[in-house]
């Protein structure tokens, strides 16, 4: 094997000499490789980044599973729900589960001097995770429900969107005129807004009011222990289905055919179903870049067997196998195989950083649900892309290798 080492490195290109014709296409393959990789690389960051914050997002205003009525209602009048302590421990038992919390949401109307904007009332217990809404506030302050351990004195604290907000010209500290239909009649409330959240989802920030879930209680007449559901987050998003299963099981051992569990998926389909659609072009463009990679680094090993065809000659005279001649230039693309990638490697790992702490490149909110080109810089996305990349490279040497058993000692050397 250090023979084959010898000579491969005396086969690299030399800026002294040259190279021949193989010295700049040898450069052209490193190029294209390390192209190749940060277009991959990119590609595969910007996409799962794109799938990891709106799902994110969405996963954060709505959790993973929802426990709900089994009955429909087409209206956004919900049906209460009552979940006995044995059943919610259970829940919280189920392996992968990280927090149950309550909720209720009742539809209304707000109310201006200007004009009239339909919104929904999303309820909130005192344990509701709300570390989503920390994240998305824009202005003023998350309302506090625990200081209100009083069910007879609701808060009338409430956080709006800044899409509302900008329609109705409303600011934090002002009123919000409400009104609920409520049994053939209907309620007035008068909150006040505590703070502005932004989650860049027009599904989200058309709608919701934030504000406490005993003041839905209330509106709806609803004892204390009657919510409009129970939401589950679980620790692994991949296993939604399976989590899904579980508590419908347990539901069933508790015979509480009333309720029924749904996943965010089904809450939200269309959007999921275009991040699903993301999967197929990260597809395509590893497919395209893998055979760019492969292509060019073919090219270069096969001008350069053109090029030593009577070196090759001479060896074999002098007693080398095909199987040894082979690995020489096999090492010798392997080694700008290497180079490409490290390159493409060290260029896409500096823009992702760039990127994830700078946000140099920035989007359009309405359409893109974010503000800026989220990139996810797990380490295993350029693992998997460098150890990819080279074994299709490598495949991919086999074909232009297997022709240099076909030049004869005789005839290279005598033509030379």
């Amino acid at each position: 094997m250090q023979f084959e080492r010898f000579i491969a490195k005396r086969f690299m290109p030399r800026s002294k000499d040259g190279g021949g014709f193989s010295g700049p296409l040898s450069v052209i393959a490193v190029a294209s490789i390390a192209l190749g990789v940060v277009v991959m690389v990119m590609a595969v960051s910007i996409l799962r980044g794109f799938q990891g914050e709106i799902a994110g997002k969405v996963v954060g205003f709505g959790s993973h599973l929802t426990v709900s009525n089994y009955a429909i209602n087409p209206s956004y009048q919900e049906n209460p729900v009552t979940l006995d302590n044995a059943l919610a421990h259970d829940l919280r038992s189920l392996k992968g589960v990280k927090h149950l919390q309550s909720f209720a949401t009742k539809g209304g109307m707000v109310k201006t001097k200007e004009q009239i904007y339909g919104i929904l009332l999303r309820g909130l217990s005192d344990d509701y995770d709300t570390s989503f809404f920390a994240e998305c506030l824009v202005e003023g302050k998350l309302p506090r429900f625990s200081e209100y351990s009083d069910s007879s004195k609701p808060s009338n604290d409430v956080l709006i969107s800044s899409t509302i907000a900008n329609k109705l010209n409303l600011n934090v500290g002002d009123k919000l005129r409400t009104y609920f239909w409520q049994d053939q009649d209907y309620r007035s409330r008068a909150f006040a807004i505590s703070g502005i959240y932004n989650t860049d989802l027009p599904e989200v920030d058309e709608l919701y009011v934030i504000g406490d879930l005993r003041q839905v209680q209330k509106l709806n007449d609803w004892s204390a222990d009657e919510v409009g559901g129970y939401e589950l987050l679980v620790d692994n998003f991949d296993q939604l289905e399976e989590m899904r299963t579980q508590a419908l099981s347990l539901l069933t051992n508790h015979n509480r055919y009333d309720l029924t569990v749904h996943t965010i998926k089904e809450a939200y389909p269309a959007l999921f179903a275009w991040l699903d659609l993301l999967n197929s072009n990260i597809t395509l463009i590893l497919i395209i870049m893998s055979i760019v990679c492969a292509v060019a680094i073919v090219s270069a090993l096969l001008i350069m067997i053109f090029e030593k065809s009577r070196t090759i000659g001479v060896l074999k005279a002098l007693g080398a196998s095909n199987a040894s001649v082979r690995r020489i230039f096999i090492l010798k693309a392997s080694r700008l195989i290497l180079q490409g990638i490290a390159i493409g490697i060290a260029v896409s790992g500096a823009l992702c950083f760039v990127q994830a702490k700078w946000e140099v490149v920035k989007l359009n909110a309405e359409s893109y649900h974010m503000s800026h080109v989220p990139v996810d810089t797990d380490p295993w996305i350029f693992v998997i892309i460098s150890v990819s990349s080279a074994a299709v490279c490598l495949l991919a040497l086999l074909l232009p290798a297997a022709y240099i058993s076909r030049i004869s000692p005789a005839k290279t050397i005598k033509t030379e």
